[in-house]
């Protein structure tokens, strides 16, 4: 698997934040996204979802040889700020419907209790979500990237609220993912801990008189 950006834009308002990102990455590849607050990680995190148009440029995945090019929405799995969990429903039913949005056969992942262990939490995914604190709540938001497999994982401030132990749980699973061929974007503003990473330092806005089709 592959996963090329070519020559991508964006704009906020009248401005452009950024102009002609482009990187490529094999599998088992992980970039790191840094950069001061506003300067586009998080609008290119994005983009690379499928949650963003771009100004200009594309987002794809392909196979090792090239072939089968396709949008990389469709092979990702995003972990934004926020949890994107409903908290009056319990864990497992939470994590039942993403594996249930993201569909049967190859997006088959972990069972909802496996990936409850994986990320140091086994017996409450009977509690509603919104009974947790906010690092048990990170930490099961992190599962839903366990319970249906998608090769790319985009991960924005992915270790957001959680302690040293959980960090190092989080990068042990987040390296799991890439020895089995995954790769991996993420922003953050803390190490990761991951080995071999490449990095792609964002600098803010472009200004409004450069021109993005030129």
């Amino acid at each position: 698997m592959h996963l090329t950006a070519e020559n991508l834009a964006a704009r906020r308002g009248e401005d452009l934040i950024f102009v002609n990102v482009s990187f490529h990455l094999q599998a088992g590849e992980a970039l790191i996204l840094t950069g001061k607050n506003g300067s586009g990680k998080s609008t290119l995190l994005r983009i690379i979802a499928g949650l963003l148009r771009p100004e200009k440029g594309s987002v794809t995945v392909a196979d090792s040889v090239g072939a089968e090019r396709r949008p990389a929405a469709e092979a990702s799995h995003y972990l934004g700020h926020r949890n994107a969990m409903k908290t009056e429903l319990t864990v497992a039913e939470n994590l039942d419907f993403w594996r249930s949005f993201l569909g049967p056969g190859k997006a088959a992942g972990m069972s909802t209790q496996e990936a409850a262990d994986a990320v140091g939490l086994p017996g409450i995914t009977h509690l509603p979500f919104g009974y947790l604190s906010a690092g048990q709540q990170r930490r099961f938001a992190f599962a839903k990237l366990l319970v249906a497999h998608r090769l790319v994982w985009i991960l924005d401030e992915p270790t957001a609220a959680l302690d040293a132990s959980a960090d190092r749980l989080f990068t042990e699973l987040i390296e799991a993912h890439r020895r089995e061929g995954g790769i991996v974007v993420a922003a953050t503003h803390q190490p990761l801990g991951l080995e071999g990473t490449r990095e792609l330092k964002m600098t803010g806005f472009a200004g409004v008189d450069q021109g993005v089709w030129g």
